[in-house]
């Protein structure tokens, strides 16, 4: 039997999805962002695409290139709290490390393939394209074993003014998307401390940790909505003031944020 497959690119792909944790659930979960699909050129791929257009939605098979080694078992990021198996999941440590996705194609335009509702990391090498058919690609009341549908639980996450505009600022200014990280984070569970890096805060308030940043946010289970209500710096005081002792290059960041916002 043959022990080795030598699959090449034809191209990749272009998003504002950078890391892992900016990833939502399911592509579909994404939202109207738009990212390119950059095909290789010089290979007649012009030819390959010749009436894709005509089609709303199409599968991406692609590589989970920052993946390094594939796990048996995995942890899926909600419906259940114990282990599945790989093959059982859409988790992306595979052992092929090959991830598909459903998206939806907004447009062709020469070796470029505009598409959106996409969870695909920026650089991923795409392996194939092809069409969706819901004539034989969709059976809705097929069994899903483990998973539960739960879409219907999926909390609304809204941002205060301040927020809003200490989200906007880090975008600006330092390229920190804490908006779409916030609304993949607490979609789902967000009071579910076994999984993120959420604490419950004595006032009631939550907080997501990222990086060195915590946000600040309030739950209304019966309303289904996660509200953003400001964004603080993981440093103390002292802390800020040793700039010596800076791991992760950004206490000036940190001293920029304080200033601007006024703690």
């Amino acid at each position: 039997m043959t022990k080795e497959i030598v699959i090449e690119p034809v191209g990749y792909l272009h998003s504002d999805l950078v890391y892992r944790y900016e990833t939502p659930r399911q592509g579909v979960l994404a939202g109207e962002k738009i990212s390119v699909i950059e095909l290789i050129p010089n290979n007649n791929y012009e030819q390959a695409v010749k009436d894709l257009d005509g089609f709303e939605r199409i599968w991406v098979l692609y590589q989970f290139h920052l993946n390094n080694n594939w796990k048996p078992l995995v942890n899926p990021p909600r419906h259940t709290r114990k282990k599945v198996g790989v093959f059982a999941s859409r988790a992306p440590y595979r052992p092929n490390r090959i991830g598909m996705s459903c998206v939806k194609l907004e447009k062709v335009e020469g070796l470029k393939i505009f598409i959106s509702e996409s969870d695909i990391l920026d650089g991923s090498p795409v392996i194939d394209i092809k069409p969706y058919l819901p004539y034989s690609d969709s059976f809705p009341n097929a069994a899903t074993g483990w998973v539960k549908n739960g879409i219907e639980n999926i909390f609304e996450v809204r941002f205060e003014t301040l927020a809003v505009t200490q989200c906007n600022w880090l975008k600006e200014i330092a390229n920190i998307n804490l908006m779409d990280f916030s609304r993949l984070q607490l979609e789902f569970n967000p009071k579910d401390n076994s999984r993120k890096r959420i604490s419950a805060n004595n006032s009631g308030d939550y907080t997501l940790a990222y990086r060195t940043w915590r946000i600040i946010y309030t739950v209304d289970e019966t309303a289904m909505t996660v509200t953003i209500k400001e964004i603080r710096s993981g440093y103390n005081k002292e802390e800020l003031l040793n700039i010596d002792h800076d791991k992760y290059h950004d206490k000036l960041l940190h001293q920029k944020f304080d200033n601007q916002f006024h703690f």
